[in-house]
């Protein structure tokens, strides 16, 4: 893996487009909003964090659970963020469904930086699943630490 500006990582991506562009295509579709598919989504979100703490205390992060901490992260930020779309009334489905979900951020006044770390965990979060990737403690406990630090503002924004 190469260092780059995210951290660790072998990756190339394309810019994350415009959220309209996944309207137009279909991928992204409007809706009535769905508050009680939002709720339980967020309260998975918050059962997973919860959980994910309880490991991290018990077990700590280690080279063995890293792919995991990272999926699990990547999970609860993703989740959150479902629930938000679907308060507004925002459905996605089909390829691309992911990356339409973290265009949305930029909807939500999330900084560039924070989105393109988001979009890269999709990335590795994708290369974990389906191209048998490998992460280390390292890059693990760096998802964690930015799970930590958008989470107080994916709730908010659930407030509001």
């Amino acid at each position: 893996m190469q260092w780059n500006c995210f951290g660790w990582g072998d990756w190339t991506m394309k810019p994350i487009r415009p959220f309209e562009d996944f309207i137009k295509e279909g991928i992204v579709k409007k809706q009535s909003p769905d508050k009680s598919r939002a709720k339980s989504l967020v309260e998975e979100s918050e059962k997973a964090r919860i959980f994910l703490a309880e490991v991290v205390r018990e077990i700590g992060v280690n080279n063995e659970n890293a792919n995991q901490i990272i999926k699990n992260c990547y999970d609860i930020i993703m989740e959150m963020l479902r629930a938000k779309m679907l308060m507004e009334g925002y459905n996605c489905s089909g390829i691309g469904a992911h990356e339409a979900e973290v265009s949305y951020l930029r909807k939500l006044n999330f900084n560039e930086i924070d989105i393109q770390f988001i979009n890269q965990l999709r990335y590795f979060r994708n290369g974990i699943l389906y191209y048998g990737k490998i992460f280390d403690k390292e890059y693990a406990e760096k998802v964690l630490h930015f799970l930590e630090k958008v989470h107080s503002s994916l709730k908010q924004m659930l407030k509001s």
